[in-house]
């Protein structure tokens, strides 16, 4: 299988952060677990297009704002 050849970066946690929201309030926002939240946060986890807007939405952003895209 080949390698995924982009990779993201998330900055959920400066905009998180500048709202002084916890990890839990965003998570309950936008419907999933805490821990959801972490691991997109730790750029462990690639989210989905809905989940992505989702959570733009809830910082007024858009999706590209929120994460740095590129190649490897």
């Amino acid at each position: 299988m080949a390698k995924n050849k982009y990779q993201f970066e998330s900055k959920i946690h400066v905009y998180r952060a500048s709202k002084r929201m916890t990890q839990q309030e965003l998570a309950d926002l936008v419907g999933v677990s805490r821990q959801t939240i972490m691991q997109l946060e730790r750029n462990r986890y690639n989210p989905s297009m809905l989940l992505a807007y989702s959570i733009a939405k809830v910082f007024d952003v858009t999706i590209e704002e929120l994460f740095d895209f590129g190649e490897v």
